[in-house]
Formats: C-alpha cells, sequence, structure tokens
C-alpha cells in the first residue's frame, strides 16, 4: 500500500501537489491519446492526471536536471505563458539560468549563429553606454540606441549569456512554446516538458505530466525545480586550476 504523506528525496508529495491543483487537466474532448498512461479518471468532464505517475516522473526528470547542473552543463528554461513567464523569470534569475519568457524567436536554436551575432551586437551597444560612448552622439541618436537596447532587451536578454546552444531546455507549455520544443529536437537537445493532458508526452525526454495553466501548479513545479538546481550548485567542486602541464596545480 502506497503511503501518500511518504515524500522522496525531492520532497514530492501527492497531497501538495493536488492542493496545489497539479492533477487538473483540460476537458476530456481535448485530451491527447498518448497521455492515456497518465490519467485516472474524469470529474465534470475534466480529465485527472494520476499523481503518482506525476510524482515519479518529476523525480525523473529533477534528477536529470541535477546532473546537467552538477556537470556544469546549461539548462534554458522557456515560459512564455502569460500566467508562468513573471515565475519562470524570477526563478531563472535566482537559479543562474537563460530564460525566454517572451515571444519565442524561430531559428533561435536552428539558427543559432545568426543569434549569437544579434547578441554580440547586443552586448557591444551595452559596453558603449557603460562606458559614456553615446554621449558623442545627438540627443535624437542616444535616443534611438536607448530603444535598440530595450527592443534586445525584450528579444535576448534572457539569453544574453549564452555562448552555445543549452544542453537541456525546461518548457513550462509544451502546446504553447511548441516551437521551442521542435527546434530542441532538431538539434538534438534534451526536452523536460510539462505535458498536460492536451499535450503529446513523446516530445518531451522528461515529461512531467502536470497542470501548466494554474500558477499554483507552475509556482509548485518551478520551486521544486529550483530548490533541486540550487542543491545540486551547492553541491558542484570547481574545476581545479590547471598548471599548463595538464595536472592541477599544487
Amino acid at each position: 500500500m502506497v503511503d501518500m504523506k511518504k515524500k522522496d528525496d525531492f520532497g514530492l508529495d501527492v497531497e501538495e501537489m493536488a492542493k496545489a491543483g497539479l492533477h487538473f487537466g483540460h476537458r476530456s474532448s481535448r485530451v491527447h491519446p498518448k497521455m492515456a498512461p497518465f490519467l485516472f479518471g474524469v470529474r465534470n468532464a475534466v480529465h485527472l492526471i494520476d499523481l503518482e505517475k506525476t510524482k515519479e516522473k518529476f523525480a525523473k526528470a529533477l534528477n536529470f536536471i541535477q546532473q546537467v547542473i552538477s556537470e556544469n552543463k546549461s539548462l534554458l528554461l522557456v515560459g512564455t505563458k502569460v500566467q508562468a513567464k513573471d515565475l519562470a523569470k524570477e526563478m531563472a534569475k535566482e537559479c543562474g539560468l537563460p530564460y525566454v519568457v517572451d515571444r519565442w524567436l524561430g531559428g533561435t536554436f536552428t539558427n543559432f549563429d545568426i543569434i549569437r551575432k544579434r547578441l554580440d551586437h547586443f552586448k557591444e551597444l551595452e559596453k558603449k553606454k557603460r562606458e559614456g560612448e553615446f554621449e558623442k552622439y545627438t540627443k535624437k541618436e542616444r535616443a534611438l540606441f536607448d530603444k535598440e537596447l530595450r527592443d534586445l532587451e525584450t528579444k535576448f536578454g534572457g539569453i544574453k549569456t549564452l555562448g552555445k546552444l543549452p544542453d537541456a531546455i525546461l518548457v513550462l507549455d509544451m502546446k504553447k512554446d511548441a516551437l521551442a520544443v521542435k527546434e530542441a529536437r532538431m538539434k538534438s537537445i534534451k526536452v523536460v516538458g510539462v505535458v498536460d493532458t492536451n499535450c503529446d508526452p513523446t516530445l518531451a525526454d522528461y515529461p512531467i505530466p502536470a497542470n501548466d495553466d494554474a500558477i499554483s501548479s507552475i509556482r509548485y513545479i518551478l520551486d521544486k525545480v529550483k530548490e533541486a538546481i540550487l542543491k545540486s550548485k551547492s553541491e558542484v567542486r570547481p574545476q581545479p586550476i590547471s598548471n599548463g602541464l595538464g595536472r592541477p596545480a599544487l
């Protein structure tokens, strides 16, 4: 018999997940057939997600995320849905993750060389402003530079630190950000994704069956991911400094 109150290493608890509303899916008419293994019933024409399955899959996803962080690899957080973007941005900044919370730009992964050039231009403009180089221009020209910087911040601010493609992405809504998922799969980037009842879970390498609409559900998921990341970061040992002879310096 399963102990409903028992927590795992990540503090995942079925009762807490239920309170946060992770089990509420979409209307039964919108269910994706491949989500069937993660469902346990229908209430008021709404499909309900089996939270024991959620707990199992979420733990696997968190283990993978910790592995990514412990190996000093990069994880990109994608959450462009209105009710998710503020929570996602806050969590990403707390964990030092790159993020996309506004519209996903087509080609972010598949044309990354072009994106990287835009990032370099963005950082160069920031450097010039920081060093006062804009002062030599007219007021009108400075206003144009400032507008360009604002536009670049909106488009690329969250991925400014990306020097290469990320090793994995965490997507908070697999349907809303289907293009990000598609591009990640095309570039062999691992996908961790929240999959509601209207999603295809096979598109994620690490699916998390859960409500992707309720703020309480999104917050619960992000909080657990944040805890796992910060714990992993605290355990990562700094890389030894080489003495140039192929050996760590003494």
